[in-house]
């Protein structure tokens, strides 16, 4: 695809979640798809006429196992934060039909276990898991993300 049909393409529309335990440590998972050490929080699509922060506990519960009753929704960005896929990984990523992701992010307290946690779900995204502080997020990302990242940890900062 060329960068003008490219640039053409709509964002999806996406949730994401950072799951703070009691700590004050971030959930991040290594994708399953990715053979560099690459972490990111809990996110996934938004179907058609679902609320983004029921997209967020769909989300956080296919990707972790963490059911909704185990979390309390602290905050939510007031605004849409999009970011651009790499050009390269459009045509390989939902499709071609989307040039990256436009995110509402919601900050959750965990209040689980460890043992509750369950990466290996039905539809598995993270081969790995941990609680990481939050000053290394930024650094463990990949780099089309830090964008968006930057963005949510300053959207939440009062909060950490």
């Amino acid at each position: 695809m060329s960068p003008e049909e490219i640039e053409k393409l709509p964002y999806r529309p996406c949730a994401g979640v950072m799951l703070m335990n009691a700590s004050g440590h971030v959930f991040v998972g290594q994708r399953k798809d990715r053979y560099t050490e690459a972490w990111q929080m809990p996110q996934g699509g938004i179907d058609e006429g679902e609320a983004p922060q029921d997209a967020a506990l769909r989300e956080l519960e296919e990707e972790t196992g963490v059911s909704r009753d185990l979390v309390t929704v602290i905050a939510e960005t007031e605004d849409w934060v999009p970011y651009e896929l790499p050009h390269d990984l459009v045509p390989q990523l939902w499709k071609g039909k989307f040039r990256g992701q436009e995110q509402k992010w919601f900050l959750m307290r965990y209040h689980g276990t460890d043992d509750q946690v369950d990466i290996f779900t039905e539809h598995q995204e993270f081969s790995s898991w941990k609680w990481m502080p939050v000053s290394e997020v930024l650094d463990s990302i990949v780099p089309f993300k830090r964008g968006v990242y930057e963005a949510v940890l300053s959207a939440f900062r009062k909060h950490f």
